[in-house]
């Protein structure tokens, strides 16, 4: 779900206890400025069987200003990933070969690692991280994810001549 709010502190802390209240663990946030100014857009990812009553305790809030609930089929999903992998001179074009099938960018090159940044779906990390798996995993760490609706594509183009 995408929470629209009032960049005003506290708001994250509001915003978050109450999901723990309910009970929910808050499976991935991610906060940043929106459009407008003095907003700040949450992307928020949980799994909650009452998802409609988390979004009527999150309307209560002063500060939310518009709760919108994103479909994975119409919304567009990117996460970023920093993840060090060991690799030593005889693995390293292996790894690199790998890392280049998912466009991974190798940001930091150690004696016996690589670290590489990647975008993307969550999926295509995850595919990633599957597959560099076996050679071991020095440090990890997620963006958590962000989200925003498609654009409708209603409109039907002619060509004109």
């Amino acid at each position: 779900m995408s929470v629209l709010v009032e960049n005003k502190p506290g708001v994250l802390a509001r915003v978050s206890s109450l999901f723990a209240r309910r009970g929910f663990n808050i499976h991935s946030l991610a906060v940043g400025p929106a459009a407008e100014p003095g907003l700040s857009k949450m992307t928020i990812v949980v799994r909650a069987p009452e998802l409609e009553q988390v979004k009527k305790q999150l309307h209560k809030l002063v500060n939310v200003v518009k709760i919108t609930e994103l479909d994975p089929g119409s919304s567009i999903e990117r996460e970023i990933m920093l993840v060090r992998v060991r690799a030593n001179s005889r693995q390293r074009s292996e790894v690199l070969q790998l890392a280049t099938i998912f466009r991974a960018t190798p940001v930091d090159v150690g004696v016996d690692s690589i670290t590489f940044m990647v975008t993307g779906s969550p999926t295509k990390l995850n595919d990633l991280l599957e597959l560099i798996r076996p050679f071991g995993l020095v440090d990890l760490v997620k963006s958590g994810r962000i989200a925003i609706n498609r654009e409708p594509k209603a409109r039907k183009l002619k060509a004109v001549g």
